[in-house]
This record gives C-alpha cells, sequence and structure tokens, in this order.
C-alpha cells in the first residue's frame, strides 16, 4: 500500500503538535508519510510529552513498519522558531509542504494527500496569493471544475463559491455556479457509494426569498440550476430556506446541501464539532482531505492541542482510496 501523505502545515501553528499526536496513536495501523521539517516536529513531540521521535527519509526509503515518523523533509527550519506569530518564514514552509505533496500524489507516489492547518496571513507574507488550500490545490493540479465540501457523519455540505468576500460571493452565485457545485456534490456522493444521492440547495436570501418578496436569486438564478440538474438526471431539489435546510438534511431528508457561500455552510456545520469534521476538495485528481479548524496560535506549544479531526481527516481518505 503506498503511503498516505500528511502535510505539517504552519510550523509556528498546532500542524507539528497534532501531526505528532496523530502519528503516537494507538492502533493507527495507516502507513503515513509527513512533509514537513523534522525539528519542529521533535520538539512539538517534546513539548506534548510524546515519546516518539520523527526522522527523514526519501520516497524511495518509506517503510509501513517503521517504529518511528518518517518524514520527507523539505525544509532546515531554525530551532527558535517563534510560535504562535505570523510569520513569512511558516507561510513559505507550509506552501512547500502542499506543493511537495501535491507533486507526490499527481506522480502516484502516495495515494491520498492529508493537510494540517495553514495560515493565510502568514502565506500572504511570504508573496504567496492563496486565499487557502483549495486554491492551491487546484492551481498546482491544473484543476478548473472543484470546490469545497465539508463531511461529517451528521452533515455533508459543499460550496458553491469559498474564499470570496460576502459582497463578492453574491455577485459569483450564477445559474452556472451553482449547477456545477450540484455536479460536483452529486459526483462526490456517488464516488462514496450513494448510487442516487438527494441534493438539497440552499436558497440565498432569507427564507429562500418568499417567492421573490425577500430577493429574486432564488427565482431568477438559482431554481433555473436545480432545474437544470434534475433534467440531467440528478436528485436535486430547492432552493430551500437556509436556516432550515441544515437541520433536514440531518434528520436524513438530503444527503448533502449545497450551500451558497462559505459561512452559510461552514457555521451550521462547524457549530456540529471541530473534531468530527473533515475538509475535502472535490474534483481534484486525487483525494484530498484536511482538518476543519485552523492554526490555533492562541495554545501553540502547550500540548494541548486536540487531533482528532486530523484523525478522522486520516480515516475519511483512507475511506475514499478504498485503502489502496
Amino acid at each position: 500500500m503506498k503511503p498516505i501523505a500528511l502535510t505539517m502545515g504552519d510550523p509556528s501553528g498546532i500542524g507539528p503538535e497534532i501531526v505528532m499526536k496523530l502519528m503516537a496513536e494507538q492502533g493507527l495501523n495507516i502507513p503515513a508519510l509527513v512533509i514537513g521539517d523534522v525539528g519542529v516536529l521533535n520538539r512539538a513531540a517534546a513539548q506534548s510529552n510524546i515519546a516518539l521521535e520523527a526522522r527523514a527519509i526519501t520516497l524511495s526509503e518509506f517503510c509501513p513498519d517503521a517504529s518511528y515518523v518518517q518524514v520527507l523533509a523539505k525544509t532546515e527550519l531554525p530551532e527558535d522558531l517563534p510560535l504562535g506569530k505570523v510569520q513569512a518564514q511558516s507561510g513559505q514552509a507550509a506552501f512547500d509542504y502542499v506543493k511537495a505533496g501535491i507533486e507526490a500524489a499527481l506522480a502516484g507516489e502516495v495515494s491520498a494527500l492529508v493537510t494540517a492547518p495553514i495560515h493565510k496571513e502568514a502565506m500572504r507574507l511570504a508573496g504567496l496569493p492563496y486565499p487557502g488550500h483549495t486554491e492551491i490545490l487546484a492551481e498546482l493540479s491544473g484543476c478548473d471544475d472543484y470546490t469545497m465540501m465539508m463531511s461529517s457523519d451528521d452533515l455533508r455540505v459543499v460550496l458553491v463559491t469559498i474564499h470570496e468576500s460576502l459582497k463578492n460571493a453574491i455577485e459569483l452565485v450564477t445559474t452556472e455556479s451553482i449547477l456545477r457545485s450540484i455536479r460536483l456534490a452529486h459526483s462526490a456522493m456517488v464516488k462514496a457509494g450513494i448510487a442516487e444521492p438527494r441534493i438539497g440547495v440552499a436558497g440565498l436570501n432569507p427564507h429562500a426569498g418568499e417567492n421573490g418578496l425577500m430577493g429574486t436569486e432564488e427565482l431568477e438564478i438559482i431554481e433555473p440550476a436545480v432545474e437544470k440538474a434534475i433534467a440531467e438526471g440528478i436528485s436535486a431539489s430547492g432552493p430551500w430556506p437556509p436556516d432550515t435546510v441544515f437541520l433536514r438534511a440531518r434528520q436524513g431528508h438530503f444527503d448533502v446541501v449545497v450551500a451558497q457561500y462559505h459561512d452559510q455552510g461552514l457555521i451550521p456545520f462547524k457549530y456540529l464539532g471541530l473534531e468530527r469534521g473533515v475538509n475535502v476538495t472535490i474534483g481534484l485528481p486525487f483525494v484530498r482531505t484536511s482538518v476543519d479548524h485552523g492554526t490555533a496560535f492562541d495554545i501553540v506549544g502547550r500540548g494541548i492541542a486536540d487531533h482528532r479531526s486530523l484523525l478522522v481527516a486520516l480515516h475519511h481518505a483512507v475511506r475514499m482510496t478504498g485503502g489502496q
């Protein structure tokens, strides 16, 4: 079995800590190759009282039964690298880890890519104009048709617009962008083993516009997208009122909800618990999952970061690859 690549995330955040906690998990039994910095990982292990050592290897040297954390080392950061601070050096390093993971995935050297959190401002300071992981993954893999899906046992949410200001997001909600997201949601669910997924499409306005009383986007933009999806044989419905569609999905009415903008979908999803959710980029030529939380600079170095979301992301990647 090929290893699953696990990027360390921003070295000044909790990524190194949760990676080492994950690798120390009893009974993990999943071949994982960490892409990151050996020194930073070992410092994080020491701060968390983890008796596990990280060592640099090459891809050809990977051993599924190694007793240490195998690291594809892409940086040699200083031992006194500041923690819990936004800095260009860490932003560049985080990008380098993701880039190496994408290259390995595209080359077929790893079976999937799982990512620890990065910091958008740190990358900006490094001169990297990406608002998040999703855009890096899409650009470097040459993918034009992609989006973000948040997945847990309780709820799945696919976004029409991702990292945009609310003003820009509303302008980017078009019949074609919604239809594209419905298609991606349908394809992702079919690949996950749901033969005929039920897709609930959220409205944009309160009460889904109330037949034009609170906005006409539902009538003029969203309904046509749903109708076109149905004509293609997709089991889509809506637009549904945004304040109840997620509850209805949890009750079993829908397999996935298509939300129109970032916070519309992620607020209800994250309210269910950060440790239970997984971020999946759908439409890529390889499997990619991630935690659904950030770098948590306020608790770095204290040994209290929760690695459960990363563990869920890893297991999700295994399921999506069929354990291959």
